[in-house]
């Protein structure tokens, strides 16, 4: 073999294995993004049930344990996608479930008292929801999901919504 195939031999494998790492790279890089934003997608799923939970107990007196098994289980792949500020955000509704356990269990506790406190952790989740809703999901799914922070309003209902109260059905 001389000389010259052999270089080119060692051109054609260099750039070969170059664009196979770089091909390679691109779709782990893709997988980790679809992980994360997965992983933050359940996580704003726990918190907006968990924002539930706390109203209601504002409301009603009626208190149910907060989850946080899926935080847990998922902060890595949210600590290494989401930046700084949001991570605290997060971080600071799930913390704010001690003051929620705390009213939950004190109930000489003034009344003024635990409605600050459930106020406050009510805050706390809406804007790790708002936070979650704009980073995990598509501008149009963001739109689309309903929750305490975009609740449907009488004229945006969904329409089978509307249909079902007008005694019409759905076609589609």
């Amino acid at each position: 073999m001389d000389a010259e195939r052999l270089l080119t031999a060692l051109i054609g494998a260099l750039f070969g294995a170059a664009g196979w790492l770089v091909v390679g790279l691109y779709i782990q890089r893709r997988q980790y993004d679809r992980q994360a934003r997965n992983a933050a997608r359940a996580v704003y799923f726990e918190l907006a049930v968990n924002e539930i939970d706390v109203r209601v107990a504002a409301e009603h007196g009626a208190f149910k344990a907060l989850g946080r098994s899926t935080f847990d289980r998922l902060l890595p792949e949210l600590a290494t996608w989401l930046d700084a500020m949001d991570l605290q955000t997060i971080a600071h509704a799930y913390m704010s479930h001690a003051g929620y356990e705390q009213v939950q269990r004190n109930g000489s506790m003034p009344q003024s008292v635990r409605a600050a406190v459930l106020i406050r952790v009510l805050e706390q989740q809406r804007a790790a929801i708002a936070v979650l809703r704009t980073r995990a999901f598509s501008p149009e799914e963001a739109r689309r999901l309903s929750g305490p922070s975009n609740a449907p309003t009488a004229d945006r209902q969904e329409p089978a919504r509307t249909a079902r109260r007008a005694g019409g059905t759905r076609s589609g």
